[in-house]
């Protein structure tokens, strides 16, 4: 950053500071603090603006990784680029998720923009009917190229992670429900909740909360249906990235026991939920107490002084309402050894059994023991039974991921009319995610801070959704900051630091 513009931005800061400053109140506090002032529009006649200042950050950081010349290298669908190219529409549509946009229609209100064409060096981006068409010029085989294009250049930002953070892997894979009320979009089903939509699957890395993979499917299809396919691209990719161990995990529906053994031999890890069917219940109740050890979950610790809990509303109305309550009480696990039917090995079987307290108002009428399986091929001295759940509930953030791409990014809206096509905007919707991900992985930790565990609408709203005037000066385009911003020093220090690497 330079010093003229620290100085500013401190000054900024400093203003602003003051005028929030509790003890700083007026003196006559009679009338509301929202009351207006003169309010004239004009039009400018020579300097121009956008409201998403953000985007020139991004696009700095999508030129120093090669993410554009992949794309164009290895997805193919026009026969003659009249002007754009396939890596054009590609941005034009994650750009326009980073800015704010929710469907094609806002594509209009960016290319509508002198400041944001200037901004990317370009004469004009593809409107949403020509986007449209161009998500509908995918069949599978140019999906998959796609995301090997964009998997090409994560490997080479994978490559500013340390070691500690590339020692082991994590990858979880799960399906979701991406529900439509139309009535003509080819693929669409009826899911297991009576949902019309489709059901994709997303491949993610816990590591980092990217999305490796994403597959659409018919709405009625089964979560674990091609799974497979994907899980062994996502291990395949995770290696070539330097990642030296690698564990697959997910829950019942993908305890995929045909390949237990082919994922074994090849030193892939995995920590898998198994359904509870009448065999392992009947193999838990043969246990003995002494099988079983407490299992103990850790809560961290609240930060500042502790506060009393305000009353349970909800604890009161099921009480007056004689609603049956259940209340864990006590949990213990054991471990066993379990051959699948289909492997030609034995596993260790995690036996999580918990103890239920059934009350209705406060009489307390029996208690009930329900058991969870897990099963994995990681030894005991790598990981014990207890952390062997723990490691299986950590996958549980994978459903904030999906729900962050559902209603932040939206990246699930299906917003095409086929399966192909919505599979394709999906990809290329989840890229604007993973676009922040790499950000706070690429740049100085001092300045992405806490970038990589924001929700995306925060993100938006605090690095993307910045007003900026846009000024062409010699051979710069400059972006000057319209107003304070925490994250000015993000957008002022990391433009120059993926300028350096791309010249470097």
């Amino acid at each position: 950053m330079r010093v003229r513009d620290a100085v500013v931005w401190e000054g900024q800061r400093m203003r602003l500071a003051a005028r929030l400053d509790r003890d700083n109140l007026p003196a006559d506090c009679s009338h509301p603090m929202i009351t207006g002032s003169n309010v004239r529009y004009e039009i400018s006649a020579r300097i121009q603006a956008m409201p998403c200042g953000g985007i020139g950050l991004m696009h700095e950081m999508v030129r120093s990784i090669g993410l554009a010349e992949s794309i164009d290298e290895r997805v193919h669908v026009f026969k003659r680029h009249f002007p754009y190219h396939e890596s054009d529409h590609v941005l034009n549509l994650a750009y326009n998720v980073l800015c704010g946009g929710t469907r094609l229609e806002d594509l209009e209100r960016l290319r509508g923009n002198e400041a944001y064409l200037n901004t990317l060096g370009c004469d004009r981006v593809p409107d949403p009917t020509t986007a449209g068409d161009f998500l509908r010029r995918f069949d599978a085989d140019r999906v998959m190229e796609l995301m090997g294009a964009m998997n090409t250049a994560r490997v080479k930002v994978w490559k500013k992670l340390s070691r500690k953070d590339r020692a082991l892997a994590r990858i979880d894979v799960d399906g979701t429900i991406a529900p439509t009320t139309a009535e003509c979009k080819e693929g669409m089903d009826i899911s297991y909740k009576g949902i019309w939509g489709y059901a994709p699957l997303v491949v993610t890395l816990a590591n980092t909360q990217e999305v490796l993979f994403i597959k659409n499917r018919s709405g009625n299809a089964p979560s674990h249906s091609g799974a497979d396919v994907y899980m062994d691209a996502a291990v395949a990719l995770v290696q070539q990235g330097g990642f030296r161990r690698v564990r697959l995990r997910g829950d019942t529906d993908f305890s995929l026991t045909a390949h237990f053994d082919r994922w074994t031999e090849a030193g892939v890890e995995f920590v898998f939920g198994m359904d509870a069917h009448r065999h392992l219940v009947e193999l838990a109740d043969g246990l003995s107490d002494k099988d079983f050890r407490p299992l103990k979950r850790f809560s961290p610790a609240p930060a500042g002084r502790p506060r009393q809990r305000p009353e349970n509303v909800k604890a009161i109305i099921v009480n007056e309402r004689g609603y049956e309550k259940l209340i864990l009480e006590e949990e213990h696990v054991a471990e066993v050894k379990y051959q699948p039917h289909k492997c030609r090995r034995s596993y260790r079987l995690i036996i999580l059994r918990k103890k239920i307290r059934v009350e209705r108002g406060q009489q307390h009428l029996f208690d009930q023991i329900r058991y969870l399986f897990y099963i994995t091929n990681v030894r005991d001295g790598v990981l014990t039974p207890a952390e062997v759940v723990y490691e299986a509930n950590d996958r549980c953030n994978q459903e904030n991921l999906i729900e962050q791409l559902k209603n932040g990014v939206q990246a699930l809206r299906m917003p095409a009319d086929g399966l192909v096509s919505n599979w394709t905007y999906a990809v290329i919707a989840t890229l604007a995610w993973n676009l922040k991900i790499w950000l706070s992985i690429l740049l100085p930790k001092r300045l992405v801070r806490d970038v990589r565990r924001m929700e995306y609408r925060r993100f938006l709203h605090s690095v993307m959704l910045v007003p900026c005037q846009v000024l062409r000066t010699g051979r710069q385009m400059v972006l000057r900051l319209l107003t304070y911003t925490p994250w000015a020093e993000l957008l002022l220090s990391g433009t120059p630091y993926f300028h350096r690497w791309r010249t470097a």
